[in-house]
């Protein structure tokens, strides 16, 4: 079955998205203040002048000031919600009186969770909801309750999963009545392991990977987005210092410094054309609040690497030649 292209479930949707994380201000209890309200206006309109139009939220981020900044946002300009989509997650609870840091994926929680969001990003839905990072103690037939409350109530449109892989996916898709449509996991430059699963197979170099075999197969086969968390390396290979870094790290900026350089186009473009590049359709997620990261960023749109120039970047970050 072939794989439904993003901009079908969601006609006009980008191929990259914007990850609300570095909004609201600082990760502890003090409320926002008013400048950070500005600077959630600033990265929004820097967001949409680079043709981006999904927002990636989770009701963790800044403890929860990211999404109540982009709701000052909406309030001020309801016009907007209509023109772009919004995503957000639940499931991590930090820790507190009641018990250490903790996944909560019960009816209970993921209903009240929700409508925290909601009430935070001043909004009736959602476009998304993600399950955050998987809980051992999750009930299948009780998420799906969950879900399908949301949905006839009208708080969610679509629903999906964040660091999972094919087995939970599948275990959870089991129980439900609508399609997982996303799974959000973090794939980058320089975290291959997702590549070296496939490259390695029936290799004893693959006994050691973090990455579940078979997560992206099942993706593709199922209409499942992947989406891709820390996508920019945290600017490790587009403009920091890495004089102190492994050779091959080095190596790497500079060989994605020169294919900027032959495709006239930015660092950043560079590193997410290469993700992009992959046949599975792999969705970049981007967290700069810089303007003009931001719109280095929306270049890749314009860059389609050749199959060689994939392979050294590749082969460059992993340090070593194939099998």
């Amino acid at each position: 079955m072939p794989k439904l292209p993003l901009n079908q479930t969601f006609p006009g949707a980008r191929p990259i998205a914007y990850g609300c994380m570095g909004l609201g201000g600082s990760w502890g209890h003090e409320p926002y203040k008013v400048e950070h309200v500005k600077q959630a206006h600033e990265v929004v309109d820097a967001v949409l002048d680079a043709g981006i139009n999904f927002f990636d939220h989770a009701d963790i981020y800044t403890m929860g000031k990211a999404e109540q900044v982009f709701g000052e946002v909406l309030k001020e300009r309801p016009s907007l919600r209509e023109q772009i989509l919004i995503q957000s997650k639940c499931g991590i609870i930090f820790e507190d009186d009641k018990g250490p840091k903790r996944f909560d994926f019960s009816k209970e929680y993921i209903l009240n969770s929700v409508d925290g969001i909601l009430s935070r990003l001043n909004t009736d839905y959602i476009d998304i909801f993600l399950l955050h990072r998987p809980d051992p103690l999750m009930e299948p037939d009780e998420v799906a309750d969950a879900f399908s409350i949301l949905k006839q109530a009208g708080k969610v449109k679509h629903f999906g999963v964040s660091n999972q892989n094919l087995h939970q996916m599948s275990l959870l898709q089991n129980s439900l009545d609508m399609p997982l449509i996303a799974n959000q996991i973090e794939l980058h430059l320089m975290h291959l392991d997702f590549l070296d699963d496939v490259v390695l197979s029936n290799n004893v170099q693959g006994k050691d990977l973090s990455f579940t075999s078979g997560t992206f197969e099942y993706c593709r086969m199922n209409n499942i987005q992947i989406q891709a968390w820390g996508s920019l390396c945290q600017g490790m290979l587009s403009g920091r210092d890495v004089s102190s870094q492994p050779e091959h790290i080095q190596r790497t900026a500079e060989l994605v410094g020169k294919l900027a350089a032959e495709y006239q186009s930015s660092k950043e473009a560079i590193l997410l054309a290469f993700l992009m590049r992959h046949p599975a359709g792999i969705q970049p997620i981007i967290g700069s609040t810089n303007p003009a990261r931001i719109a280095a960023s929306a270049q890749a749109t314009n860059v389609t690497l050749t199959r060689e120039h994939w392979y050294a970047l590749y082969v460059t970050a992993r340090g070593q030649e194939l099998p």
